[in-house]
């Protein structure tokens, strides 16, 4: 993604298209929502294709490729039919993450080490054709180096645990999430890793996670859908924009 800002924001519209296939046809457009996202100031668009197309469908990946200015993030699990898709579209980058038919979202990282037989020749397979790969893990220092092994740019950290122990109150849960994120992100930047982050952020998550020089992005869509119900989208990416650069001004201060 762009060098806009010294940390990156990628906006999920995801449940844009939810919102859509809930009663079918054409409205409201995810394409029109990653449009005004950018416009707006987001960095990049992810979307994910999941295999039963809850939200996000395969013209959708299509139309975002054609008409986005900014990089496109396919997110999507690592099956032969999904690798044959997404180097159909060609995106800036894919994201390999975990998928589960009955699950609500993304409930965990990407078991790259349990997985590395099957992982290695989709990486392999995207790097050659000029498609940055991004995995999907736990902050779990086993699951980095192996990411680090298969030789794939980037990891997103999954900060769905903490976000979660933060909205339910249970503050010693959360710092211990909160620690191996630290330690997670220094562990896989010193491993040559770029290192992103997403999954339950909103504005004081985002905020706080921002002050991680470590972090060069981070991916928020569900929480910035909902509240772009209230106050607008473009007006929930600019206040997104802003807690992430108090954040890493905080970042800046302490260095």
């Amino acid at each position: 993604m762009s060098q806009t800002h010294s940390l990156r924001l990628g906006v999920n519209i995801d449940h844009v298209a939810t919102l859509r296939n809930a009663r079918g046809g054409k409205h409201p457009d995810p394409v029109r929502a990653a449009l005004e996202a950018i416009s707006a100031g987001a960095d990049g668009i992810t979307a994910h294709l999941r295999e039963d197309r809850r939200h996000i469908r395969d013209a959708d990946m299509e139309r975002l490729k054609a008409e986005i200015s900014k990089p496109l993030n396919f997110e999507m699990a690592a099956t032969p039919d999904m690798v044959r898709i997404a180097l159909a579209v060609k995106p800036h980058a894919v994201c390999l993450v975990p998928e589960r038919r009955e699950e609500l979202t993304t409930e965990g990282g990407l078991d790259v080490v349990g997985q590395r037989e099957s992982l290695e020749p989709s990486i392999a397979r995207f790097t050659d054709a000029g498609v940055r790969v991004s995995l999907f893990i736990a902050a779990d220092p086993k699951q980095i180096e192996m990411a680090a092994k298969l030789k794939a740019p980037v990891i997103e950290l999954h900060t769905g645990a903490w976000c979660d122990a933060i909205t339910d109150g249970e503050l010693i849960k959360a710092d211990s999430e909160w620690q191996r994120i630290v330690a997670g992100a220094k562990l896989a930047k010193s491993a040559g890793l770029e290192v992103h982050a997403g999954h339950g952020l909103d504005y004081a998550t985002a905020e706080t996670i921002s002050a991680l020089p470590e972090i060069m992005e981070l991916n928020i869509g569900y929480y910035m859908i909902g509240e772009a119900l209230f106050i607008g989208l473009s007006d929930t990416v600019r206040l997104m924009r802003a807690a992430m650069d108090r954040g890493r001004m905080q970042s800046k201060s302490a260095s």
